[in-house]
């Protein structure tokens, strides 16, 4: 069954607005609003106009079984979401802008919030797009899935991707950084331990992993762990059972393990620094996600979701210009998404006039202005 139903009938940008769904894998219908088979449904403000107002529209939306209604209105001043009756119905109001599709930023933005109705993966890359292809086809079975890639290129993204498309959706996602907690700590909290296991443990704690029974746990950046906690995740994996710390009696778990990693791991096992038989055990599907420089059309779609994601409750939604987008996507981010992300969050501080321009992106280290100047561009 298609996620969302589009009805392009008086429906300039609806052609356009499916090429951006079908490109993040969503997919569509087309046709009137009695041919809808989706619970989510795109029309015109016109189509609302001719069903004879939105008494009408919501009447016929119903008969069909779609439970949420998009009515988009062209030719606006500026970008505008207006939820009503509980967010079942969005009113969203789109300037017309002359540039080609991924330089078209109402149309990124619209195609952002439809995407994000139905949990979708911001995507526009033909590699991006055979990823998030090949993570479902993952999703319907419970294997270990390893992710490699660059730092900030959307490993754990992926994950939950994987965990929302699998028979686990429902249950817990416990994500645990494995470089980010102090030796000491990582045994209690991954493991759990029992009352009076160790100094300070006046209570009792099940642990990471014993939280994400039933769902996903998503080991990061794994090849962080320490030596001696790799061989108890590894019996961890084999006998899907987990011992607390004090503690002699094991308990079992279900869990789907999604690991991830920024490094080489051959090497990292070739050198010691990573235990083979655990790498093999975690390694039974390796998916791989790409730098941002090697998925440059995807730069415009995270551009939107990113502003919108940080645009502050109080103020207007500002859009990207085409020369804005157009300078995000010559730049080389070597920061990946993360720096993607600092560039907009300055560009947000910046901006005036519902517009981000290029002078808003102070985009590398090279650029960043002194105190003098930022407090004046402030």
């Amino acid at each position: 069954m298609p996620q969302i139903h589009i009805v392009d009938v008086e429906f300039t940008a609806a052609a356009q607005i499916a090429e951006l769904l079908e490109r993040r894998r969503i997919q569509i219908g087309k046709g009137t609003v009695q041919e809808c088979d989706s619970e989510v449904i795109v029309v015109s403000s016109k189509v609302e106009a001719a069903s004879g107002g939105t008494r009408g529209l919501i009447d016929a939306v119903r008969k069909v079984g779609a439970k949420t209604v998009i009515i988009v209105t062209e030719g606006a001043t500026h970008y505008e979401e207006a939820p009503e009756l509980g967010g079942r119905l969005v009113r969203v109001s789109i300037p017309t802008i002359d540039a080609p599709l991924l330089q078209n930023a109402a149309l990124l933005t619209l195609g952002n919030m439809l995407g994000g109705i139905v949990g979708a993966m911001a995507a526009a890359t033909p590699s991006t797009a055979k990823l998030i292809d090949l993570s479902r086809r993952v999703a319907r079975s419970d294997v270990t899935v390893f992710i490699n890639g660059p730092t900030g290129s959307g490993k754990e993204v992926l994950a939950r991707q994987i965990h929302s498309a699998s028979r686990r959706a429902d249950k817990p996602f416990v994500a645990i950084n494995c470089a980010a907690i102090p030796e000491n700590m990582l045994e209690a909290i991954l493991f759990g331990h029992e009352k009076g296991a160790f100094t300070g443990a006046s209570t009792g704690n099940k642990g990471i992993i014993r939280a994400a029974d039933g769902g996903t746990l998503l080991l990061d950046e794994v090849s962080e762990m320490p030596m001696g906690l790799q061989s108890k995740l590894l019996r961890v994996l084999q006998e899907r059972a987990v011992t607390p710390i004090g503690s002699q009696t094991e308990v079992a778990v279900d869990i789907r393990i999604v690991a991830t990693s920024n490094r080489n791991m051959p090497e990292e096992v070739r050198a010691g620094r990573f235990r083979e038989d655990l790498f093999y055990r975690l390694n039974v599907f390796p998916l791989a996600t790409q730098a941002l420089n090697m998925r440059n059309e995807d730069v415009p779609v995270l551009a939107a979701v990113l502003t919108a994601r940080h645009c502050p409750a109080d103020m207007k939604l500002p859009l990207l210009t085409a020369e804005a987008l157009c300078a995000l996507q010559a730049h080389h981010w070597p920061g990946n998404v993360r720096e993607l992300e600092n560039v907009i969050q300055r560009a947000l501080v910046l901006c005036e006039n519902d517009r981000i321009t290029p002078d808003d992106l102070v985009i590398d280290a090279g650029e960043t202005l002194s105190l003098p100047d930022m407090a004046e561009a402030i």
